[in-house]
């Protein structure tokens, strides 16, 4: 397998996290939900995505097109684990 297409396979894997993210938050919500278990798994499903990310860019270097995919994957997982802080943040006000 060459640089480029595991850099791709990493990409895609890095937005496919971000994909269970969405579904795990669609499947879970509800007022009897365990929230700080979903806040687990969105920031380690978040910081899996950021490292394949990372790894998708740094290896399919000076191809455009797959850049765009690594970008993608890491600001989307960002987003993620920015909406896992906040969900942290809403939980610690809320308790206090």
């Amino acid at each position: 397998m060459n640089k480029s297409k595991a850099g791709t396979t990493l990409g895609v894997l890095s937005i496919l996290s971000v994909i269970v993210s969405i579904i795990f938050f669609y499947t879970v919500r509800g007022p009897n939900s365990d929230i700080y278990f979903a806040i687990a798994i969105f920031s380690g499903l978040s910081i899996i995505g950021i490292i394949l990310a990372v790894m998708s860019l740094w290896m399919s270097k000076g191809r455009i097109s797959k850049l765009l995919i690594g970008l993608v994957g890491l600001i989307a997982n960002l987003a993620v684990l920015a909406f896992a802080f906040l969900l942290l943040l809403a939980m610690g006000i809320g308790e206090a």
